[in-house]
């Protein structure tokens, strides 16, 4: 026996009644030998009443055999860490306990804790976070789902308006079309901000790391803005100083300045809108430091605004968003934006005397060429293009009628993807737009079949598929490349954008 034990468990006594954990000491046969009082406090049982009792009496009958096999292994191997049962308590209900044991001679010596407020604090905490996890997921599908019930009869007012403005207008005709448009995109915008707000909660938005142009790409925010600030009767001052190409995300960083832009123009009353682009050297690593900056003379904010702006849904005060509206989700995006690309945000303003933003960006120099890019030129075609629509909105089918059949294409209508899958089995056609969600057959599955039948015939040149849809998360652009279409033209679809898509589409088959 082991001399630790030669005078008797008795002589633990005292160390056993001061103890708040549930001390026990058993023998090879499995029965209580001693027990602290913690026993009776936790689970009723006096120390008379568990000394002779096996152990495996009191524990949950699904407890048992794995519970033997714990002994077991203290008997064989010396120790057990870590290990949780249920005991029943003298009531009858159970309790989860905690062990820790270890055998000394020809007893085992061991520990208990009762963790059952443990365990159900954990399980109600997995479960809100698993219940928060679902009530996110379906918040981001029900946006999702909105997203596309907007961008679709959205895409018919900017393309059927986008399609008026080329045509003969007067000019009272002309100004209003141009308000009409305005509003589009306006409204455009807010759905575009509602998702970046859901992608970024979800951790599904990210940012590219492709060359482009800064000067070129902020030059042509400047642009936009400028004309909106001169509309409005503001003095626009721009200075970019920043050559070359660089690695990023030039949307998203296009988002950020034209969200700050925006923001300057629309804000500011009278005055002027000043705006600057500037890169650093870049240091040993490539790495260089780009600044944005957009100042206005505008209505400002103090300094307890300014301390909640980058919050969502916040704009200076209720007034404000009365007189000026939006979402008060812009800053918000930004600066999600700006930290995602490893940058940060600031600003300062005076209440009455105007405000002032700064992005600071830690941009790699870009190695490679990349084209600029140009305005989309007019498709250069040596016979009529024979264009198949597979859309099922009406007012989505004449905004593709309104832009394609004035450059001389013929366009062929079908309402659903499995109309479209029978009719290019037995019709050739040079080009086909496919909408993502229709009825019968949605865009994804009439592409694969399409592709499907495409390689049973042995074709060796498939026919070009551009998916249009309002479904506008990069998962749907992925999602269309994987079924087999060549790009995807997230809707609402503008002229410029759509005669662009067909250009490249066309030029990427006929390259070898």
């Amino acid at each position: 026996m082991d001399g630790r034990l030669s005078k008797g468990p008795d002589d633990l006594s005292a160390f056993f009644d001061v103890s708040l954990d549930m001390l026990c000491i058993r023998d090879m046969q499995g029965r209580f030998v001693k027990a602290s009082p913690s026993w009776e406090r936790t689970l009723g049982w006096t120390v008379e009443e568990l000394i002779g009792t096996p152990m495996l009496s009191l524990i949950h009958p699904d407890d048992v055999e794995p519970s033997r096999a714990q002994m077991a292994t203290a008997d064989s191997e010396g120790e057990i860490v870590g290990f949780i049962n249920r005991y029943r308590h003298k009531d009858g209900f159970y309790r989860y306990l905690e062990w820790r044991a270890r055998r000394f001679g020809e007893f085992v010596f061991g520990v208990a804790r009762d963790v059952t407020d443990r365990l159900a604090l954990e399980a109600e905490t997995r479960a809100a976070r698993e219940a928060a996890e679902v009530a996110n997921r379906a918040k981001s599908d029900f946006l999702a789902n909105m997203s596309h019930e907007i961008r679709t009869p959205l895409n018919g007012v900017i393309g059927l308006v986008d399609a008026l403005s080329r045509t003969e207008l007067k000019p009272d005709q002309r100004e209003m079309v141009e308000l009409v448009r305005g509003a589009g995109l306006t409204l455009e915008r807010l759905v575009s901000d509602i998702l970046d707000v859901s992608k970024i909660e979800a951790g599904l938005l990210q940012v590219e790391l492709r060359p482009f142009d800064l000067a070129q790409a902020m030059g042509a925010v400047l642009d936009t803005h400028r004309l909106r600030a001169e509309q409005k009767g503001l003095r626009f001052e721009a200075d970019i100083r920043a050559e070359g190409l660089y690695l990023g995300d030039s949307v998203r960083l296009g988002q950020v300045f034209g969200n700050l832009l925006g923001n300057a123009v629309k804000f500011t009353e009278a005055g002027v809108v000043r705006a600057r682009v500037t890169a650093g050297e870049a240091d040993a690593a490539g790495i260089a430091g780009v600044v944005l900056e957009v100042e206005d003379t505008g209505i400002g904010f103090d300094e307890a605004q300014g301390e909640k702006l980058f919050g969502r849904f916040i704009q200076a005060d209720g007034a404000i968003t009365r007189r000026f509206g939006g979402t008060g989700l812009g800053l918000s995006i930004c600066r999600s934006l700006v930290e995602m690309m490893g940058g940060r945000i600031e600003a300062r303003s005076t209440p009455g005397r105007g405000s002032a933003f700064r992005v600071v960006l830690p941009l790699q120099r870009a190695v490679a060429e990349v084209a600029a890019e140009a305005s989309p030129a007019p498709l250069a075609l040596e016979r009529p293009l024979r264009v198949l629509l597979a859309e099922d909105h009406p007012v989505n089918q004449k905004v593709v009628q309104y832009i394609l059949e004035p450059l001389g294409a013929r366009l062929t209508i079908v309402s659903d993807g499995a109309q479209a899958v029978a009719l290019l089995a037995n019709v050739c056609f040079d080009l086909v737009l496919m909408d993502m969600q229709m009825p019968v057959m949605d865009g994804l599955a009439a592409t694969r079949a399409l592709r499907a039948a495409e390689a049973a015939r042995g074709e060796q040149a498939p026919a070009p598929v551009i998916m249009l849809s309002a479904n506008a998360l990069a998962e749907h652009r992925l999602e269309a490349l994987k079924a087999g279409a060549d790009r995807h033209l997230a809707k609402p679809v503008k002229a410029a954008a759509l005669i662009a898509a067909i250009r490249d589409t066309l030029a990427a088959r006929r390259a070898p």
